[in-house]
């Protein structure tokens, strides 16, 4: 990391288990969006973009998965998706996300645990920031594929730092090489952050379920 991060930052980078981490997300929840935006953090807002590239608005039921405040949602229902649910570790980071009216449903969970949702139950699965340092781990990728409904999509971010590191790699070669799964899009490396950190790269990839 370049320069000092925000006080919330630096505490969700220090936690080690995955309790202190929803507990600094949960005492970051207040000022967490004035603070990443103040940073120029863009990934809420550059998820939509490969949604709406894939993914059609008309029926489709999408999970936001470690949604935190909520700040994909607003710019989801803008571009006309209207069937949103959410899904964080932190219920102060998913009362705000409630707050802003466009999520159907908001559920407490962890990605890296098994998932309170059916098979297939969602047109797209969508997780941007989550797969970074010291935060989901790669079987979280498995667990969110499982979802998916036939036809649809999973579309995240992976922070560069972590490629090649804790099974993440292992994880997309499998989505990669299996036959249930085709590989749409993968984005070359861009900043998480338009502002603070360049050092923060991220990439982003896309699969769709095959219909069979």
């Amino acid at each position: 990391m370049s320069g000092r991060m925000s006080e919330g930052l630096e505490k969700v980078y220090a936690a080690r288990a995955t309790d202190e981490l929803a507990e600094a997300y949960s005492a970051w929840a207040d000022d967490y969006d004035r603070e990443t935006l103040s940073l120029g953090y863009c990934l809420p807002f550059v998820i939509t973009a490969f949604i709406a590239r894939y993914v059609p608005r008309k029926d489709s039921l999408l999970l936001d998965a470690g949604c935190g405040t909520g700040l994909t949602g607003p710019y989801l229902a803008a571009l006309g998706y209207s069937r949103l649910a959410g899904l964080d570790m932190a219920p102060d980071m998913l009362a705000i996300a409630r707050n802003r009216g466009c999520y159907a449903d908001l559920t407490v969970g962890v990605l890296g645990n098994p998932l309170p949702f059916a098979d297939e139950q969602f047109t797209a699965v969508f997780s941007t920031g989550v797969f970074t340092e010291g935060h989901a781990p790669a079987s979280s990728i498995s667990e969110l594929a499982r979802i998916v409904r036939a036809g649809g999509h999973l579309i995240f971010t992976v922070r560069d730092s972590i490629l090649e590191k804790n099974g993440f790699g292992r994880e997309i070669e499998t989505l990669v090489g299996s036959r249930d799964w085709t590989s749409v899009e993968e984005s070359p490396l861009f900043r998480a952050f338009a502002i603070a950190e360049p050092d923060v790269l991220v990439k982003a990839f896309v699969f769709q379920r095959s219909m069979a």
